[in-house]
């Protein structure tokens, strides 16, 4: 894999071919948000959206903690260590942090989560953000907010209860308790358990399936799934859909879908 550019100390991105590989690197603070953190992520998110080549990314972690969500002892004495180019883009864009957490403006291509450890509080709030995702059977997920006297910001009490049934959205947002991989499997908040060390190998694996499709098939489906929430009227999203639909089945990716099955052999796919 290359290491890109735009990575920072507590962000590493990576690219492996059509695929962007979101690294959170602080394991010795267990990958609590930071601004050199949130500044890498937001880069990546970008980079995704505007670089053709790219047709998915996965986000994982370094260590045996996926992600503790903000840094408490950083918040408490107001000191987040806030780089100068990180004050400086958010003076420009200043929901760059929401951004970075997948709440605002998330790229249009889709996101595999793979979670090692604990995922908790904004560790399962940019969980929510993403469309597949990979755990090991050793998580631990939780939306703790509540008993830290916070408010969970990265949008959990809009989005945990469409993703979930409400009365268990309702209770891991006001208990604030931490789940099980497997309660998060049951109440299908992750797609898949596999053994530790293996979410990413996974991962991957999802990775190349979705590669292994019609670029702009895929680019539609993702916008559709993006932009066609449940605050729509059926009618009104189905129209929106079909509107989607009409240049995926004009390409020529789609005649070459229809003439590779026709041939029984793979299709070749070229984004056109």
């Amino acid at each position: 894999m290359q290491e890109l550019e735009i990575s920072t100390p507590s962000c590493l991105v990576q690219q492996d071919g059509a695929v962007l590989v979101v690294t959170l690197n602080r394991p010795e603070a267990k990958n609590a948000f930071n601004p050199a953190m949130l500044l890498g992520m937001y880069r990546a998110w970008r980079r995704l959206d505007e670089d053709p080549v790219l047709r998915c990314a996965i986000l994982t972690a370094n260590g045996d903690t996926f992600c503790a969500g903000m840094d408490l002892k950083a918040g408490a004495d107001g000191d987040q260590g806030a780089s100068e180019e990180f004050m400086a883009l958010m003076g420009t864009v200043p929901n760059l942090h929401w951004q970075a957490l997948l709440r605002d403006n998330r790229p249009n291509k889709p996101l595999i989560l793979a979670v090692e450890g604990y995922a908790l509080a904004g560790g399962t709030e940019i969980l929510q953000g993403t469309d597949i995702r990979v755990a090991a059977d050793n998580a631990v997920f939780g939306v703790t907010e509540v008993a830290r006297g916070l408010y969970p910001m990265a949008g959990s009490t809009v989005r945990l209860r469409r993703q979930i049934p409400y009365c268990l959205a309702a209770e891991m947002l006001l208990c604030g308790e931490h789940i099980s991989a497997r309660q998060a499997l049951d109440w299908g908040l992750v797609n898949k358990l596999v053994a530790p060390g293996a979410t990413l190998a996974a991962a991957r694996e999802y990775a190349a399936k979705i590669c292994a499709n019609a670029p702009l098939a895929v680019a539609a489906v993702t916008r559709s799934l993006r932009e066609h929430q449940e605050c729509m009227a059926e009618d009104d999203a189905m129209l929106a859909s079909d509107a989607l639909a009409g240049p995926v089945f004009a390409s020529a990716d789609a005649k070459e879908g229809m003439r590779a099955f026709k041939e029984k052999r793979p299709a070749q796919f070229r984004g056109e």
